[in-house]
């Protein structure tokens, strides 16, 4: 079998304020083109399918116009698609009836029967090879939210809870596949000790826990698609688990990241081999500096000028380095950037004074909510937040991007 493992859309996302639909368009246009060309019989989205939880019109129609025309292309590709962090669950699973016509899933969120008992029907979905047979197992495990996997009788341990889907899920995948069926798992979790990137990911800090153990995936589970982090990359060395990463860079620090989806090939119900296949990039990303003014001016001035149309025109980031404040910084780089051929996004500049580098000046949008919480009350207090503040700030924060207010 031939699965195609990709996440971290973020379909509606802006750069600084700068819409990135062509971006996206582009990205599914030639994900498209990729799943005919590999003859893929799977295609697993493993979450952050849109970059909030009221995504835009235009972002929502991106998403079903792609399945629609992936179903009319291969109408044996079997989809699963998770909720991540950034997505709503209820959201993702609204169409789910209609999605089901086109052999596609959406799953937002976990279920319990009573006593204690994981739903685990609902998140086991079967994958089929070319011929109709059902090749594997899917074990879709959309973002675990707290009000999901504990209260209620299922107690209050967070990691508990985790830990009880995973198992309870496993053990009713285990009794349902035969032997020569492979277990395939998508998930949309930090597992520990996999790198996250500078400024792009939503850190997920839950009852004093950031990152997941990799042991909720025994040995055999042979394919773990996991998303929610930016950076392509195996989790503990191994090869099984792994992160696809975003299609395109969703900010200035991932510039240099390999975008990219991968080709997972299953033999039996083992892994063979898992490629990377590169995204082209429909737009590109440049970022000049830090470096004094004249000489930040002195590269700008040597861009070429515009000779591509403007959808394709790179965004650009400069970063200066002054003596002193320069009420007409920006004037005078949008002077040096006349008739060039790219999309000014941001200005970042840092301070010398008296020969001493200062540090650079950080913009709330370089801020995660936990951040700023930190700096706030190390301002109001003079001293650093303990854990249990951290914790019940976070536990405050998942409430308000769930619900739009707090618990």
């Amino acid at each position: 079998m031939r699965l195609i493992h990709t996440s971290d859309w973020h379909l509606g996302q802006t750069l600084h304020g700068q819409d990135r639909d062509f971006e996206h368009a582009a990205f599914l246009a030639w994900l498209l083109d990729t799943l005919v060309e590999q003859r893929a019989d799977a295609l697993l989205i493993a979450g952050d399918v849109f970059d909030t939880v009221n995504p835009p019109l235009r972002a929502q129609e991106r998403l079903y116009d792609f399945i629609v025309s992936a179903h009319q292309r291969l109408p044996q590709l079997d989809i699963v698609m998770i909720a991540g962090n950034h997505d709503s669950g209820a959201r993702i699973e609204l169409p789910a009836p209609l999605l089901r016509r086109l052999n596609a899933h959406a799953l937002g969120r976990v279920s319990w029967l009573g006593d204690g008992e994981l739903d685990s029907a609902r998140l086991l979905l079967p994958l089929h090879r070319a011929g109709g047979e059902i090749g594997a197992w899917c074990l879709a495990l959309p973002f675990l939210r707290p009000a999901e996997v504990t209260g209620g009788g299922l107690g209050n341990d967070y990691l508990a809870g985790i830990a009880r889907v995973h198992q309870q899920l496993i053990a009713a995948a285990e009794a349902r596949r035969r032997a020569d069926q492979a277990l395939v798992a998508i998930s949309h979790a930090h597992l520990a000790g996999a790198a996250v990137s500078e400024d792009s990911e939503r850190n997920i800090v839950i009852g004093n826990a950031e990152a997941l153990p990799a042991s909720l995936f025994p040995e055999s589970v042979a394919y773990v698609a996991l998303g929610h982090l930016h950076k392509p990359q195996q989790v503990a060395g191994q090869t099984r688990l792994r992160y696809s990463g975003a299609p395109l860079p969703l900010s200035f620090a991932e510039v240099n990241y390999p975008h990219q989806v991968l080709l997972v090939e299953l033999d039996g119900a083992g892994l063979h081999q898992v490629a990377a296949l590169p995204v082209p990039r429909a737009v590109e990303m440049l970022r000049l500096g830090p470096a004094p003014l004249a000489e930040v001016l002195e590269w700008l001035a040597a861009l070429p000028a515009a000779d591509r149309p403007r959808e394709r025109q790179p965004w650009l980031e400069v970063r200066v380095q002054l003596e002193q404040p320069q009420p007409d910084l920006r004037q005078q780089i949008e002077a040096a950037l006349e008739g060039k051929g790219c999309h000014l996004v941001r200005i970042a500049s840092e301070y010398r004074g008296n020969g001493v580098e200062a540090a650079p000046l950080v913009g709330l949008d370089q801020l995660d909510p936990q951040a700023l919480f930190r700096r706030s009350w190390q301002a109001e207090y003079g001293q650093e937040a303990d854990a249990q503040v951290l914790a019940d700030f976070a536990t405050l924060l998942q409430d308000v991007e769930l619900n739009g207010e707090p618990a």
